[in-house]
């Protein structure tokens, strides 16, 4: 089973540099594994800067949904992020949370079988306002509950508040017993 260390917070709250950081510290080539889809001349410049910001340490697997499928054993890995990985997973199921929800929580599942430490960045969006649009709704609902399944499975949970890292939860690897309970 991953040890699973899972980071959320804000949007530029320092999420990704923490996490860059701990693997580092834990790995001499760490691998990121990025999940955004380039979907606009902005985006595409901010996976410019997240590529600039790693050393030549780093080694890089981009995959948008289908990471179950990857051989990651032994290695540090960061995962980043989840917030994307969701997205693209939400709009592939036509907006259906329901859909989207169960198959984001067989691919995570199935992902974190292997032996490997996993840094997880995810974005917290539920603590503003409720948003607008229904789409934007029932994203944030879909965020807020796999944000918690993937916390209910980790090792560590960090929340990231203005550049600072407060440890919210620190255990041992959940029991076979917890794992298959969350799994229903």
């Amino acid at each position: 089973m991953a040890e699973i260390i899972f980071i959320t917070g804000g949007q530029r709250s320092g999420k990704s540099r923490f996490a860059q950081q701990l693997a580092e510290q834990k790995s001499a080539n760490p691998v990121y594994l990025a999940t955004a889809r380039a979907w606009d001349a902005d985006f595409k410049e901010r996976i410019k800067r997240h590529q600039a910001d790693r050393g030549n340490q780093w080694s890089t697997i981009e995959e948008e949904k289908h990471i179950s499928g990857l051989d990651l054993h032994g290695k540090t890995v960061l995962l980043d992020c989840i917030t994307l990985w969701l997205t693209n997973i939400f709009h592939d199921n036509e907006y259906k949370v329901e859909e989207a929800l169960t198959q984001a929580k067989e691919e995570w599942t199935k992902f974190i079988q292997q032996n490997f430490t996993l840094i997880v960045v995810s974005n917290e969006i539920g603590m503003g306002i409720i948003p607008e649009h229904e789409s934007a709704r029932k994203f944030a609902d879909l965020q807020g509950w796999m944000n918690q399944y993937i916390a209910s499975l980790a090792n560590a949970v960090y929340l990231m508040v203005s550049g600072i890292p407060v440890k919210i939860k620190t255990t041992p690897t959940p029991s076979r017993l917890r794992r298959e309970e969350i799994q229903h």
